[in-house]
């Protein structure tokens, strides 16, 4: 007889469904290792091999120039020239790759593109990184100018010479990089191709007969290009038998392959099933895919002394990169780069979710996008009126305003942020220095008076050019905004370069559109950090029925606590809802009253049911009224809605 097992099935039948079983699991894993193999072998089919371009054959430039002089337009042409991308006379920004860069039309975001060229019977690898042109995205050109051994220098034939313009040629000069000038939409009507080339030999010491007239819309001219950065351009020095050494000077983030890190390969050679070391963390990886970005990802065989390219090495965690870092082979360790000096936070803001249980995920999307842009500096904080949130750096206004519309666009996040301040220092008498980041950190009165020596703001030195006819107007701004003069010299016969020392907090706020209402658009506007100095520096506060609420908390200069703490009580009276009783909005400093604004209580009419009678029987009605008033704002208690922190904090902004 057939066993029979305890679930009642014939041992011999149950034998058999084991093997069908086993054989049914086996057949599927065969099946799923030959996908992998066939996906494998149609990877190394598309994967390029670039070995054959040694470093005297690989050009690494990039393209800089203020803001809307046509550095994408241009990049745009350069990939149709080289096959990177068809001509269809529909790419426009094809490196804009970021919502926020096609919707606002600027750069925010270095990005990179390979292309191949051949010049004089010989092929060429040409490295192309495409940078920001605002101020607010410094970091970015830097980094990108460190992988690069020459950079185009693009001027607008129109305008000429503007402030980020000078700014982005003494960062390539500092670099030691080889300069190319060139002169773009010199087609335009309004173009005046020789005074622009003048201001650029009068305030670079360019030679003019070397600067090239191109039009990068229209492509006259932009043949030309390519040619004059492999003659103008150093190879990259290296070798490929030293052993392998490579910069990070970019990341971001793949939900599906995780951290992605863009790198200038600086000695030796990389190629996949590689192992390699972080000298910042001495973690190992083991690479799994190396490339070159054209203009999308795109697979090599391997990745080679003096090339820039991708590495993908299953770094999962987003905090184990870290940009400036240097890789190197396992077992092979060599002397790390000198990386680069990390940003400097210029501006501050809270960032809150607007729902609390939001908190987790809103910390994870920060860290991701972080990756991305690494001049983000990130601080938990925590706000009584606010919730868990974090304390932000940012290199400037627009870096803010970008970064939060990445966050919601990208991540979905719904937040809050709180007005912008500056970094102050706060010195006391037994000699400490301590660094206040946010109001709450600021010291009360009493503290000021008995331990503190001196308060410093920060300063920048700022650099505007404008037409001459404006040289009053903005001589004029920059003094009632606390600025001093330093220089101011002419460009050229109509065109004016003034030099100015501004506090930084000045900056942040309206400076840029004042600047521009004066100049009727036509002045330009930068600025770089220029220490820190004494300055009257208040804590001012806003007070609900006598309570602080520390989220509209503020530091600022002795000279403006009147004028601003009068500007948020009326705000504040305007959002808040009407209570059964009184609130006083008061703004203080120093221990004292600056402003103040009431919000009048609502008011049953008691004596709506008495229709006659004696007096008194209606003021006995309005004397328990009046108690019963008294007694709630003594135990009331004024809570702001979010609505109403939106509706101030985006009128501070």
């Amino acid at each position: 007889m057939l066993g029979i097992r305890a679930g009642g099935l014939p041992q011999r039948l149950w034998s058999l469904w084991l093997l069908d079983k086993h054989l049914d699991r086996a057949i599927k894993n065969t099946c799923l290792q030959a996908k992998r193999y066939t996906a494998r072998a149609a990877s190394a089919k598309q994967e390029i091999d670039i070995s054959e371009y040694p470093p005297e054959r690989i050009r690494n430039f990039s393209i800089i120039a203020h803001i809307d002089h046509g550095k994408s337009t241009l990049a745009d042409r350069l990939l149709e020239q080289t096959g990177v991308i068809s001509k269809t006379g529909k790419n426009k920004q094809v490196l804009d790759k970021l919502k926020v860069e096609r919707e606002r039309g600027i750069t925010v975001k270095a990005q990179s593109a390979s292309m191949f060229y051949e010049y004089k019977g010989k092929k060429y690898l040409m490295n192309l990184i495409d940078t920001p042109g605002h101020v607010d995205f410094n970091y970015e050109v830097s980094r990108s100018l460190a992988a690069c051994q020459g950079t185009i220098l693009l001027v607008d034939a129109a305008q000429g010479i503007q402030a980020q313009t000078v700014a982005n040629f003494y960062l390539a000069f500092g670099e030691g990089l080889q300069v190319i000038p060139m002169l773009n939409k010199v087609d335009l009507p309004t173009a005046e191709p020789e005074r622009a080339a003048q201001q650029i030999e009068s305030t670079f010491e360019i030679d003019s007969s070397k600067i090239l007239h191109i039009s990068a819309k229209s492509g006259m001219g932009v043949d030309q290009v390519l040619p004059a950065v492999i003659e103008n351009t150093l190879p990259p020095e290296g070798s490929i038998d030293q052993p392998f050494r490579a910069l990070l000077f970019d990341t971001w983030y793949d939900k599906y392959v995780g951290v992605v890190c863009l790198m200038a390969i600086k000695e030796g050679v990389i190629k996949r099933g590689d192992r390699i070391v972080s000298s910042h963390s001495k973690t190992k990886y083991e690479v799994t895919e190396v490339g070159i970005m054209y203009p999308d990802p795109k697979p090599t065989t391997s990745l080679q002394v003096g090339q820039v390219g991708y590495i993908i090495c299953n770094m999962k965690s987003v905090s184990e990169a870290h940009v400036g870092d240097t890789f190197y082979k396992d077992k092979h360790p060599v002397e790390p780069l000198p990386g680069f000096v990390p940003a400097k936070s210029m501006v501050f803001a809270g960032v809150f979710p607007l729902d609390a249980d939001e908190f987790s995920k809103l910390d994870e999307s920060i860290q991701k996008l972080t990756l991305n842009d690494s001049s983000v500096s990130v601080h938990k904080e925590t706000s009584a009126a606010l919730g868990q949130g974090w304390r932000l750096g940012f290199l400037g206004t627009l870096h803010m305003d970008v970064f939060r519309q990445r966050l919601e666009e990208e991540y979905n996040a719904n937040i809050l942020i709180t007005a912008p301040t500056v970094p102050y220092k706060i010195k006391y008498r037994d000699g400490t220095v301590k660094f206040i980041k946010t109001p709450a950190d600021f010291p009360d009165g009493t503290t000021m008076q008995e331990y503190v020596e001196s308060t410093m703001e920060p300063f920048v030195l700022a650099t505007m050019i404008f037409p001459k006819e404006y040289l009053g107007q903005m001589l004029e701004l920059c003094t009632t905004h606390r600025g001093e003069i330093q220089n101011h010299t002419f460009i050229d016969e109509s065109r004016v370069m003034l030099t100015c020392r501004l506090p930084m907090s000045d900056i942040v706020t309206d400076f840029f559109d004042k600047l521009k209402s004066k100049s009727q658009g036509f002045a330009s506007f930068d600025y770089e950090d220029a220490g820190y100095d004494d300055s009257q520096l208040v804590k001012m506060e806003v007070l609900l029925n006598g309570e602080p609420v520390d989220a509209l908390a503020a530091v600022m200069h002795k000279s403006n606590v009147v004028m601003v703490g009068r500007d948020i009580a009326k705000r504040l009276k305007e959002v808040i809802r009407r209570q059964l009783f009184d609130i006083i909005i008061q703004t203080a400093a120093n221990g004292k009253i600056v402003a103040r604004e009431t919000v009048k209580q609502l008011r049953k009419n008691v004596t709506a049911k008495c229709y006659g009678g004696d007096i008194t029987r209606k003021m006995k009605l309005l004397n328990k009224q009046k108690e019963g008033k008294k007694w709630m704002k003594k135990f009331g208690k004024v809570e702001l809605p979010q609505e109403a922190f939106l509706g101030i904090l985006s009128k501070k902004n």
